[in-house]
């Protein structure tokens, strides 16, 4: 029995030994505030900045075509992403010739998630300005998905002259949830947030995001949000998402769509429903959040060069759900 222990013992080091920063719960992988176990799918580069009296990193990747068109596209994450899950439009974006720049925002993947620090739209538009600067990037077309749809309409109203399009796909905040939904505070999210478990994470995309509907394939997508939850990190994680879903909250930019003069085009899932803070609204009010398909046409009638792709049979990530519908109308609207 000893001599077993022993063995086992010592095979249990050896993996130790050869995993160095990876932490594995019986649950599954558990990956650290900043991803640093989490492998991308291209080389990952830091851009060092100083912002509010801070030390910070932004993540990035930048992929090159083979043959340059001469144009460079931003992909903006949602919230409950980071920017390697935009590999399928980048690999499709960069054959087609396009340079492809693709951030996690400040509070978001493997960038530095600061816990005392002013979280705005502005503020993360002024820092991905910065990172094109640095990369010495001129004008861009910006790709915004979920709350990256907000991101990308605030930096095209503060950077006209600079961003060329601008696509939206399934964007949040194309309804102004405070004016029915009750606030709730950063800490009584952020309680919610420390709540949060691999199924918990399941069970809200799948009603949510995919119209009730949940596929083998989809786990890949609550990977990163899963394992989080698994790591000592996690309550660092979960305080930087309730400042940022405050940032959501109470930042709309649907009032400005009519300020935006950049063509745009809105891709919109027709089987949607996603709401910040649905659970919350009163009963009367909360069957009606999230109508994707009516928001999705009253946001194209209020921006002025806008035009609108319905795509009926995908929820809040037509990208996933019908990857070829969504990238035709995108790189269309590109070219």
């Amino acid at each position: 029995m000893k001599t077993r222990l022993w063995f086992l013992l010592f095979v249990l080091s050896l993996a130790g030994a050869g995993c160095t920063h990876t932490e594995i719960s019986p649950q599954g992988p558990a990956y650290d505030a900043e991803l640093s176990n989490f492998e991308y799918p291209r080389p990952v580069h830091f851009l060092e900045l100083s912002s509010q009296g801070q030390r910070l990193r932004m993540a990035f990747m930048l992929a090159e075509p083979a043959k340059a068109n001469g144009r460079t596209v931003l992909l903006l994450h949602g919230k409950n992403f980071s920017g390697h899950y935009w590999e399928p439009t980048t690999a499709a974006l960069v054959a087609k010739g396009y340079r492809v720049l693709v951030p996690d925002q400040i509070g978001f993947g493997k960038s530095s998630k600061p816990g005392s620090y002013q979280y705005s739209f502005h503020q993360l538009a002024a820092l991905t300005e910065q990172l094109m600067n640095h990369l010495k990037i001129d004008k861009i077309s910006v790709v915004g998905h979920s709350m990256g749809g907000m991101l990308a309409t605030r930096m095209a109203l503060m950077y006209p002259t600079r961003v060329e399009k601008l696509a939206l796909v399934n964007p949040i905040g194309l309804e102004d949830w405070k004016t029915v939904v009750p606030y709730a505070t950063v800490d009584e999210v952020y309680a919610g947030e420390l709540k949060a478990d691999e199924a918990s994470i399941r069970e809200y995309q799948k009603n949510s995001y995919f119209g009730g509907q949940w596929k083998p394939e989809y786990e890949k997508h609550i990977d990163v949000l899963a394992g989080w939850t698994r790591h000592p990190d996690y309550p660092k994680v979960a305080w930087v998402a309730a400042l940022t879903s405050d940032m959501i909250f109470t930042q709309p930019v649907l009032y400005e769509f009519s300020n935006i003069r950049a063509p745009t085009l809105l891709i919109i899932g027709q089987r949607d429903r996603t709401a910040l803070g649905k659970a919350r609204a009163p009963a009367s009010v909360r069957s009606s959040l999230g109508n994707y398909p009516e928001l999705g046409r009253k946001t194209a009638r209020a921006i002025p060069k806008a035009s609108l792709v319905e795509i009926r049979e995908a929820g809040h990530m037509p990208q996933v759900e019908q990857f070829s519908v969504y990238m035709d109308a995108l790189s269309h609207f590109l070219e």
